[in-house]
């Protein structure tokens, strides 16, 4: 599970939008050196299940590859048949929460309030992503962790910079989500690379300020 790793780069889920099957490995593996080991391909990526079908065949053990806006069931099955073992999506829906758990994958619905985090948890997510994080910023999420169980972890995503990292942290963040900060189909593998390597630093040296390393 992401919230067992959530400790270290681990906690950094790279969100590849826009991202094409010819380039998508080479992506993958600047990512995978800069110690990034959950990658996202968003469905409204041109052929997303093919890209995530070659992340998939590179193998790594440590790697959870899956999909993101992830909206009905059959887009979970899909993903789940080209070996896809996680499931990110900008909403709740019941249905997909159950659908991926009943298929043994991991799930991150998308929520705002303490309506949509409590019926996703009621559904079986114990992995929430505040999206889009920006709009509600930092204190709705130690709002939030003060009323959702310690098991569940909750994951900022949409519009977070890198020098933000800190002040998420300790609003309760267990990791985060990363798109164009990380990743645009126009960068080059040596930026997504250098960009990575800079997220994993930022946040290890975030925690370690706060006494979480």
């Amino acid at each position: 599970m992401i919230s067992e790793a959530s400790t270290g780069e681990s906690a950094l889920v790279a969100i590849l939008r826009g991202v094409v099957p010819e380039r998508v490995v080479e992506i993958g593996d600047a990512l995978y050196d800069a110690g990034i080991r959950i990658v996202e391909v968003p469905l409204n990526s041109p052929e997303p299940f093919a890209s995530i079908a070659k992340l998939v065949a590179c193998g790594r053990r440590d790697w959870t590859i899956g999909a993101g806006t992830v909206l009905n069931v059959d887009d979970v099955r899909r993903t789940h048949e080209v070996g896809g073992h996680l499931v990110v999506a900008p909403n709740l829906n019941a249905g997909v929460i159950r659908c991926a758990l009943e298929l043994a994958m991991q799930v991150i619905p998308g929520i705002a309030t303490a309506t949509e985090a409590f019926d996703a948890i009621d559904a079986g997510a114990r992995q929430l992503k505040l999206f889009p994080a920006v709009t509600y910023g930092p204190h709705h999420l130690q709002a939030l962790r003060a009323v959702l169980p310690s098991d569940v972890n909750v994951f900022p995503v949409g519009g977070i910079e890198r020098q933000a990292i800190p002040r998420w942290l300790s609003a309760g963040a267990a990791g985060f989500g990363f798109g164009s900060e990380l990743f645009r189909p126009d960068y080059s593998v040596a930026d997504i690379g250098r960009r990575a390597r800079d997220l994993a630093q930022a946040l290890r040296q975030a925690r370690a300020q706060l006494g979480q390393g």
